[in-house]
């Protein structure tokens, strides 16, 4: 007797790192880009989409995850045996697109973008392989006034999303002061190289691990709660100390005076030329940020600020939030982060040859939408209603169904016909579970009298709540009204108006 085949049903299961996003979460999202796109065109900006597959010798490989299959970035080899790459950020695209169109473009070239990107990365809480962001960026500026717009954009953006001042802070680094205090530890400035690459992202992570930590990660290596080992970059006990006490020297002067820290980092960086040229140009930004108005409150110069992405060349900021909320567990959270930005002179010059000065500010979109939540700050009533459900009861009246379901649309009234196999109970189910706050009923009854039954959901949910038996339910005609064809519209905009917000 032959065996019987069984048939392959695949598991119903989201990848690792990935997340769906339900239609209240796309609402949420579409209302605050909306805002922060408000604020990009008041700057000048420009709309510009690129493309989501580039290949991957244009894409580069500049993330910080050297241990991560191709780097951190997912790729796959085309028929014609080119390697393509999903973007891991807007950045790098945009560096194809100036390059393949330069001498057509303005210059300085101004476009925002926002997308979906892609990192081949180890996930974590709040931390997924595939999120979105929304840049603006300034191509072919090569002072450092661009820079300090993108730190006050920043600013502006945040305060836009009714996060008021010190509730954040727009934090200012410059990798050439990074570069001169290596200098002066004995490492040299070559950006290309892992150990100097490796310094500066442990110090980018002091927020979040502390000294400690920096320190394991600026020595032999550090294991983190997950046992997974993290291999460090290897300096001196006496390159160490003078690492974290850089990192440490602008902590207590950061909130209230940009001077005193660049005064305590040249110190730091000696007779280093690059990393004086950098405190230089701190400095420029520092002018143009007070004659703007743009108070240390705002806008701050930190020491532990670097980007983890290997192009970056001067400026680098980021976007942080600096209070703590709740979730729905109550657990403490602090989402730090949520936006980041800066120069990349070298980026263009790999497809040009020669150095086109760029600079940027990108929006984590996925985790400031959660912080906002959390603040109560996205906007409930933007909601849209629910829509009004007209009931299909008879399948031989389909055609007078659509008939009602377009009247109300026409009238601006969102409104739904029901498309299911199933009877008036369920139906009417249906119709609860979408929040529907009325149902339309035409059944043999009413057509034959030419009316409609108009069922207000919302009341009579408030009315079950307080009826104790069928008889009482029968006798209580409160939550439906009986309207005739003609008075569709007018009746469900009369239930419509009592539960209106």
């Amino acid at each position: 007797m032959a065996k019987e085949q069984k048939t392959f049903r695949p598991k119903a299961r989201l990848p690792k790192g990935l997340r769906d996003v339900t239609a209240s979460m796309v609402r949420a999202e579409t209302r605050m880009l909306g805002l922060i796109r408000d604020v990009y065109e008041r700057y000048g900006f420009d709309p510009l989409e690129t493309s989501t597959i580039e290949y991957a010798d244009a894409l580069g490989k500049f993330l910080p995850d050297e241990d991560r299959p191709n780097e951190g970035v997912f790729s796959f080899q085309d028929d014609d045996e080119q390697w393509l790459s999903l973007r891991y950020d807007l950045t790098a695209p945009l560096a194809r697109y100036v390059a393949e169109h330069y001498d057509g473009l303005p210059k300085p070239f101004r476009r925002y973008q926002v997308g979906t990107v892609w990192r081949n990365e180890k996930p974590g809480p709040g931390r997924f392989r595939q999120f979105t962001q929304f840049d603006a960026d300034t191509v072919a500026a090569p002072t450092v006034a661009a820079d300090a717009e993108m730190c006050m954009m920043g600013a502006d953006v945040l305060e836009a999303l009714s996060i008021p001042r010190g509730q954040y802070r727009i934090r200012v680094n410059n990798r050439k002061v990074l570069d001169g205090l290596l200098e002066e530890i004995g490492l040299g400035s070559d950006a290309t190289d892992r150990t100097h690459m490796t310094v500066l992202r442990s110090i980018d992570k002091f927020d979040k691990l502390g000294r400690r930590g920096v320190e394991l990660l600026l020595g032999a290596g550090r294991k983190d709660e997950s046992g997974d080992f993290t291999k460090g970059a290897g300096l001196a006990p006496e390159q160490i100390a003078r690492v974290l006490d850089y990192v440490e020297s602008g902590l207590t002067a950061a909130s209230s005076d940009r001077a005193a820290v660049l005064e305590g980092w040249r110190k730091v960086v000696g007779a280093s030329a690059i990393g004086r040229e950098g405190i230089d140009e701190l400095a420029a930004m520092d002018a143009l940020f007070t004659s703007a108005g743009y108070g240390p409150d705002r806008i701050e110069f930190n020491s532990w600020i670097v980007r983890g992405l290997g192009y970056y060349t001067g400026p680098v900021f980021e976007a942080e939030l600096l209070f703590d909320t709740r979730d729905e567990d109550g657990n403490t959270v602090r989402f730090g982060s949520v936006g980041s930005g800066g120069r990349y002179d070298g980026l263009i010059e790999r497809f040009k040859g020669v150095k086109v000065p760029a600079t940027g500010f990108s929006v984590g979109v996925s985790r400031l939408l959660a912080a906002l939540q959390l603040l109560q700050k996205v906007d409930a009533a933007a909601e849209p209603d629910a829509p009004v459900v007209v009931l299909t009861l008879d399948a031989a009246n389909m055609a007078g169904y659509q008939a009602m379901v377009t009247e109300l649309r026409q009238a601006g009234i969102r409104a739904e016909m029901y498309l299911g196999g199933s009877g008036m109970r369920a139906q009417m189910k249906y119709a609860d579970k979408r929040g529907a706050p009325v149902a339309v009923i035409e059944g043999e009854d009413e057509r034959a009298t030419g009316s409609l039954t108009l069922k207000d959901l919302v009341l009579g949910a408030e009315v079950s709540a307080t009826i104790e038996d069928n008889a009482e339910w029968r006798q209580s005609q409160a939550a439906q009204i009986s309207v005739p064809r003609a008075k569709l519209v007018e009746g469900v905009r009369e239930i419509l108006a009592r539960h209106r917000r």
